[in-house]
């Protein structure tokens, strides 16, 4: 059975960095066909896609996160990380990881909330 973590601070000041890391269990991260996704969903409002790792670590990300996110994995502890730097208040969302498997999302983590504020 695969599962997801998420973990970090729910606390972050605007204009600092957010970091989340998502531990893994049950497959390894670094398995065929299993595309890691980071994904919030702000109050009141629909999932938003931050980004990805696929396969031999390719990155993909939203473009409205320009140059701010970045996406990594530990391949030895199976985790992925996001960073997010430079946070607003309109970040305060709930994040979520996700499995996608041959395009279609397989497994979700808890989320964790992060809010934005000083």
């Amino acid at each position: 059975q695969v599962q997801l973590q998420e973990s970090g601070p729910g606390l972050v000041r605007p204009s600092q960095t957010l970091d989340l890391t998502c531990a893994v269990t049950g497959v390894s991260i670094t398995t065929d066909n299993n595309d890691w996704f980071w994904v919030r969903q702000a109050p009141g409002k629909g999932l938003e896609w931050m980004g990805a790792i696929k396969n031999f670590g390719h990155v993909y990300y939203n473009p409205v996160f320009r140059s701010r996110i970045s996406i990594s994995w530990d391949t030895y502890s199976n985790r992925c990380t996001l960073h997010l730097n430079s946070v607003t208040p309109e970040g305060t969302a709930r994040d979520y990881c996700a499995r996608d498997s041959e395009c279609e999302i397989r497994d979700w983590g808890q989320g964790i909330q992060v809010t934005v504020s000083s």
